[in-house]
């Protein structure tokens, strides 16, 4: 798109690329991040949520569709990207991938053609500076130094690994025997592989980041940007199958993968297993993060001829006409492709370029399964044969089938894998929409599946590679001083009896698996609250945070500021770190959407184009929740353009002569949350809003005056009251000329008819630039 800057930042792990990279976008007013697997794109939708709520991020991946209804930021898996999404900001990561013989087409075509209206970002591997200058002359390149130090360690055995390394492995096998061995030796190990699912992989992940255990196996998956506190990575091996052939890991890849050691500033380290050895001028190159420079990149013909399978294939056969550019030669779904033109009952329903076009949508389902070719192939021509049919979307009943014979939590871990790959597959096809005859219930429904599959896997993975309680080996020994594993329930009843906290979590834990921590019922809640929507969360008025099923989750509690609340987790003993952590920011990211929704008036229907007035007006209601004192915008009103009074009118905001005020944000679930947010920031000091009937109330005498205007009762002479009869009243006595008998004024406002005349006077008074009466006000400040 011609203005828009482009940014290459390039340099070697932990540098900070991403993390930069989504600070800039959340300076713009909208963008669009691709990361290049499902689980990063979910760490950095989890990361953004926790601070901007879910209600303004949209999170894409082939198979999970997050979109609230305005969202301003895309997190996507790169190949998911929206590609007529107009945002202001654009960035891909891991554009090196450009590279790669399967999905580098993909990369490359984001590098040369996605681009935000204002900015564009590409971050990768430095190895990529020379060809992106070519490509791309215009670009800024940006690079950045590691925050921390990477030093080779050598080879060394398993049993003298030190505490919170990963040993890295290229075949599932390999990732047992390492696992099982770690387990025998040193307590056990968190295994991450590239065909668990989020959940799974979420549920292994945090058991090592709260330290429940102290090593984590994985295949090369978590050189891809994934954040873990590593501080060792061990090579189990060197040598990889990339899909087509065994070869040695080349120089980048293994730098890549060893740079996981050491985030932010703290310094890592990495090596082999012994007997396994790393040549020393490799060792060295990974240390001062030289690798050779990308040279050609992986292109496929973005502009496809649908007029007919022919034509389709021969425009994916395209030469792309430069140098420094290569055609993709072995991707699934062109493959797929030509097998399906070859099967004559194919070719005689794929007629007229919607009938190709949706043949080329079909092929693109991902071979999840990675079972025979023909098997894939196969279920795609059946899947094509129902697309293409009478009906036009495939039969509930013939899906149905399928999906049944995948819902099974019984077997061993491979089993498991093998049916979590499977159920992807119609996860994938339910979210085409149209394929479907009723999407959400289809998405609904596979996701249960894997949900379950995903939680029966975990369970698998702990009993048989982690330590079983009572088993007496050294993973308690050797627990890190800075790190607390969660108590077993064996150690709970081991606890000292005098000790009453001791009692209490005892009584508290629930039935735990053998391997210790939480049992497979709590894992699923903690899952259910994690994936939850807004609206199965609900706040009261005293800030407390609880669950659908009435659980208590937590409370709100000061932050850095009114509209920025804290969350303080309840009391839930028997889950372990890293299921604390999960909530956590599943309620942090609850107050963001908290805010959100109340400020929705202002936020969502502020109309554009207005003056710095106007402006300073939003921003002071915004600041009161929905409510502020006429005086206190004295300036801002004097200055105020008829025009942008009128905008404003239209927005729904209400300028008067006492005081400033939404009558949306005055209605009873958003006084509700108004309190909500004052007692978290006030604590027992804050005022709260009574029921929507009720018009005014006493002033909270250790309150400011600025909270019960927050809540929506500014206050007026010895009560507060609510903003909308202040204007109400104030109308009626100027109508009056003059204050009206005490009975009648009382009645106005809610209130003994003795106090009535003092807040009648406050209200009538201070318009006409008289004083409050300063009893009332030092009552206020006290």
């Amino acid at each position: 798109m011609i203005g828009s800057a482009v940014t290459a930042v390039l340099g070697p792990t932990n540098t900070g690329k991403t993390h930069r990279a989504v600070e800039r976008m959340l300076e713009h007013e909208s963008g669009m991040i691709g990361l290049p697997l499902r689980l990063l794109a979910r760490e950095v939708y989890d990361r953004i949520t926790a601070r901007l709520g879910e209600e303004r991020v949209a999170l894409v991946t082939g198979e999970e569709k997050r979109i609230p209804r305005r969202p301003q930021y895309w997190v996507c898996t790169v190949e998911a990207m929206p590609r007529n999404l107009e945002v202001e900001f654009v960035a891909v990561d891991e554009i090196q991938l450009a590279s790669h013989p399967q999905r580098g087409h993909v990369f490359t075509e984001r590098l040369l053609d996605a681009r935000g209206t204002k900015e564009t970002w590409f971050m990768g591997a430095a190895s990529m500076q020379p060809i992106i200058a070519e490509l791309l002359p215009a670009a800024r390149i940006q690079s950045f130094p590691r925050l921390s130090r990477l030093a080779f360690a050598g080879a060394e055995k398993l049993a003298r690994l030190p505490q919170r390394s990963a040993i890295v492995a290229f075949s599932m096998q390999e990732v047992y025997e390492v696992a099982e061995r770690l387990r025998a030796t040193r307590g056990g190990a968190a295994v991450v592989l590239g065909a668990l699912s989020p959940r799974t992989r979420n549920a292994q992940v945090a058991m090592f980041q709260s330290g429940e255990v102290e090593y984590i196996v994985a295949t090369d998956a978590i050189g891809m940007g994934l954040n873990l506190d590593v501080k060792h990575v061990a090579f189990a091996a060197l040598r990889k199958f990339d899909g087509r052939d065994v070869r040695d890991l080349e120089a980048a890849e293994i730098g890549q993968i060893a740079g996981r050691a050491g985030r932010y500033t703290s310094d890592g380290s990495f090596g082999t297993l012994a007997p396994l050895t790393l040549p020393q001028g490799l060792a060295n190159a990974v240390e001062a993060h030289r690798f050779p420079a990308v040279r050609r990149l992986v292109w496929r013909n973005a502009d496809l001829d649908t007029g007919s399978i022919d034509g389709l294939l021969a425009s994916l056969k395209r030469s792309p006409g430069r140098r420094s550019l290569v055609l993709q030669e072995s991707a699934e779904d062109a493959a797929a492709l030509a097998r399906l033109a070859q099967d004559p009952a194919i070719r005689a329903r794929a007629q007229g370029p919607e009938a190709v076009e949706l043949l080329w949508e079909v092929c693109r389902i991902p071979d999840y399964r990675k079972l025979l070719f023909e098997s894939h192939v196969a279920l795609l021509a059946e899947i094509f044969a129902h697309l293409a049919g009478p009906r036009a979307w495939i039969d509930e009943t013939w899906m149905d089938e399928r999906v049944r014979e995948i819902d099974d939590p019984a077997g061993d871990i491979d089993t498991l894998i093998a049916r979590i790959s499977a159920i992807r597959t119609w996860t994938y096809v339910s979210h085409q929409g149209r394929w479907v005859k009723d999407p959400a219930a289809w998405q609904e429904r596979t996701a249960a599946i894997e949900d379950r599959l995903s939680d029966a896997l975990h369970e698998r993975l702990v009993q048989r590679f982690v330590e079983k309680s009572g088993g007496g080996n050294k993973a308690r020994a050797v627990q890190s001083p800075t790190r607390k594993a969660a108590p077993t329930r064996a150690e709970l009843r081991a606890m000292d009896k005098a000790n009453p906290f001791g009692k209490l979590a005892a009584l508290k834990a629930p039935q735990a698996r053998e391997a210790g921590g939480a049992s497979t019922d709590e894992a699923r809640w903690v899952e259910s609250v994690v994936a939850a929507r807004h609206a199965a969360i609900a706040v009261d008025e005293s800030g407390r945070v609880t669950f659908e099923d009435g659980r208590e989750l937590g409370r709100l509690v000061r932050g850095s500021s009114l509209l920025l609340p804290d969350v303080k987790l309840a009391a839930l003993p028997e889950l372990g770190a890293g299921a604390r952590a999960r909530i956590t920011r599943r309620l942090v990211a609850f107050a963001r959407d908290l805010v959100e929704e109340l400020c929705a008036p202002l936020r969502a229907h502020a109309p554009r184009g207005l003056g710095a007035a106007a402006r300073g007006i939003l921003y002071q209601l915004e600041q009161g929740l929905g409510t502020a004192r006429a005086e206190d915008a004295a300036a801002q009103i004097a200055e105020l353009a008829l025009e942008d009074r009128d905008k404003l009118a239209a927005a729904g905001i209400v300028v008067g002569a006492r005081v400033l005020y939404v009558p949306a944000m005055l209605k009873g679930p958003a006084l509700s949350r108004r309190s909500a947010l004052v007692c978290a920031f006030a604590g027992a000091k804050a005022p709260r809003a009574p029921g929507p009937s009720v018009v005014s109330m006493p002033i909270t005498r250790l309150a400011e005056m600025s909270l019960h205007t927050a809540v929506g009762y500014p206050v007026f002479g010895p009560r507060a009251v609510r903003a909308d009869v202040v204007e109400k009243v104030f109308a009626a006595i100027e109508a009056d000329g003059g204050l009206p008998p005490a009975g009648k004024l009382a009645g106005w406002l809610g209130c003994p008819a003795k106090e009535a005349a003092k807040v009648g006077a406050a209200i009538l008074g201070e318009a006409r630039g008289e004083a409050e009466s300063p009893e009332p006000d030092r009552a206020a400040k006290a």
